[in-house]
């Protein structure tokens, strides 16, 4: 299936491998987070894809491009698995997308009365104004600039002490904190089981939402994170406590890289340790001070919900957003006159709720 609509070229997304080269090309062009670098997006496709999911591009010179799949009828939505923290729309700038919404609908498979465009991205694409898009959740981010000193200075005194109080018990038990930082694709599928076995021995493993190195989560980790390092885009961080039984894995996180940015994608941690310490954290000061000294990137993204322990680090707080578009003005009007008199407008949207996020440590 091929169709052209208002310059909106649509295909089989299952057929992205052929026109990745042209993703990647506008990808290089915008934004650019890593979060919808090509081989992010593959990786999404051959794991959650279920084969109804279409790619669309505009314009001949492509400046913008998104991946939809059906919802209800006559919606559609940017495909969204719950590992994709920002939706797959794609676009040479940062202006306001609700102006091309129209052409998308007239291209996609009819009847398309209505389209989603989930977990947008304010500093990725600006939001537009009126009543077409709706909070999503509210996310953190660090800007990477000056020296760690002064960063860690502004921090909180508590969260300071803490972990000071944190580090001296580790040293009076004869334990050293060790900070490992993995690039290599050869080794990222022996990380990838290493955050499977620490999720699974935790609280997401009675919920059945831990990755595991056998089920789909961990093969769509695996898969992606083996095809960014391979530009090295990617990196898995472990975070060890030597002591006199030897070294014990204590924390990790997964992470991709690019466009000026690092992005935290999971991070677990040995919940055994106990409540009197907070690995994860401990982690994070030290990877945080690596990546001031270093500066390589200009930004650490977190996405996912703001948690407490996130307004501890940083005082970056953006709102995510989702965008509707539809084929009828009148419809959209409608549409969020219903919702209103529903007393609840987050449900105007097609998007999924907001995964729930846990705090590493205490």
């Amino acid at each position: 299936m091929s169709a052209t609509a208002a310059h909106w070229t649509v295909v089989p997304a299952r057929d992205f491998a052929r026109h990745a080269a042209r993703w990647q090309r506008l990808h290089a062009a915008g934004a650019a987070s890593p979060l919808l670098a090509a081989d992010f997006v593959q990786a999404l496709l051959d794991v959650f894809g279920t084969g109804r999911e279409l790619l669309a591009w505009h314009g001949d010179d492509t400046d913008a491009m998104t991946i939809v799949a059906p919802g209800r009828r006559g919606v559609w939505n940017t495909f969204q698995p719950a590992q994709a923290p920002v939706g797959l729309w794609l676009q040479a700038d940062t202006r306001p997308a609700d102006g091309l919404l129209a052409g998308l609908l007239q291209a996609l498979p009819g009847p398309a009365l209505m389209v989603g465009l989930t977990q947008c991205d304010p500093v990725l694409m600006a939001r537009p104004g009126g009543a077409r898009s709706f909070d999503y959740i509210r996310t953190a981010r660090i800007t990477v600039q000056g020296s760690f000193d002064d960063y860690w200075l502004a921090r909180g005194k508590n969260l300071r002490s803490n972990l000071k109080k944190q580090r001296n018990r580790l040293r009076q038990d004869g334990i050293a904190t060790r900070l490992e930082i993995v690039r290599s694709p050869d080794d990222m599928a022996a990380a990838v089981a290493d955050y499977g076995k620490l999720e699974t021995s935790g609280w997401k493993a009675t919920e059945g939402t831990a990755v595991d190195a056998a089920n789909d989560q961990g093969r769509f980790y695996r898969t992606m994170l083996e095809a960014l390092a391979r530009r090295g885009a990617a990196s898995v961080y472990r975070y060890w406590f030597d002591g006199p039984a030897g070294p014990h894995l204590a924390a990790m996180d997964l992470c991709v890289e690019g466009g000026g940015c690092i992005v935290i994608l999971k991070t677990a941690y040995d919940e055994a340790l106990g409540p009197q310490l907070s690995p994860a954290l401990l982690m994070r000061e030290e990877a945080t001070r690596g990546l001031f000294d270093e500066g390589r990137f200009e930004r650490i993204e977190f996405y996912g919900r703001v948690m407490e322990w996130h307004t501890r680090w940083t005082d970056e707080i953006r709102t995510m957003y989702h965008l509707n578009g539809y084929r009828w003005p009148l419809l959209g009007r409608l549409h969020a006159l219903a919702a209103r008199k529903k007393g609840d407008s987050a449900r105007v949207s097609a998007a999924p709720p907001a995964p729930a996020a846990a705090a590493p440590g205490s």
